[in-house]
């Protein structure tokens, strides 16, 4: 079984996809690290040194490569990922699940105002500006995300309700 975690940045794609990677038994992908470890670099580099349509194209033969080749996996995608060189039908054509992991502009805004330090794309906005431009990005994003198989509206519930909802879709 191949399940893809897709949302925008904070929706939890990688938490979520390790608790249910440890409760299914099988393994946990991060495209980031795997595009990050086959190129040698940080994908903050990547875009700086390179160009985002360089990181683009990496990103689409990585996820190709993996969901090609891993026989049981869960995969945790960036938050562009699904919106770039036709990804999302990758994604649904090669993945037995497409999760997208719905949050709510506000409560993005919570959770991304805790580890904005760590977010590149964020880091440098006002925290009075993060709505508008969350609300940007989601509405641009907002069409690939929804063409997924499942919708988890994740608001206000915690990890383990989130991956039990998961598994009861699975079966």
């Amino acid at each position: 079984m191949k399940i893809v975690l897709v949302g925008y940045m904070g929706s939890g794609k990688t938490t979520i996809g390790k608790l249910l990677a440890n409760k299914l038994k099988i393994s946990f992908l991060d495209l980031d690290e795997v595009i990050e470890q086959g190129l040698e670099d940080s994908i903050s580099n990547i875009f700086n040194g390179k160009g985002e349509i360089f990181f683009r194209k990496k990103e689409h033969e990585y996820l190709i490569d993996v969901l090609s080749k891993k026989e049981q996996l869960i995969l945790s995608t960036g938050g562009g990922t699904p919106c770039y060189s036709g990804n999302m039908e990758t994604m649904l054509t090669l993945a037995d699940h497409v999760f997208y992991l719905k949050v709510s502009i506000p409560g993005l805004v919570k959770r991304l105002l805790l580890e904005k330090e760590h977010r590149p794309l964020i880091k440098n906005i006002d925290n009075s500006d993060l709505p508008e431009f969350i609300g940007k990005h989601l509405f641009e994003r907002n069409n690939f995300y929804l063409k997924a198989n499942h919708i988890i509206e994740c608001d206000d519930k915690d990890p383990e309700t989130l991956v039990a909802e998961i598994q009861e879709l699975l079966t």
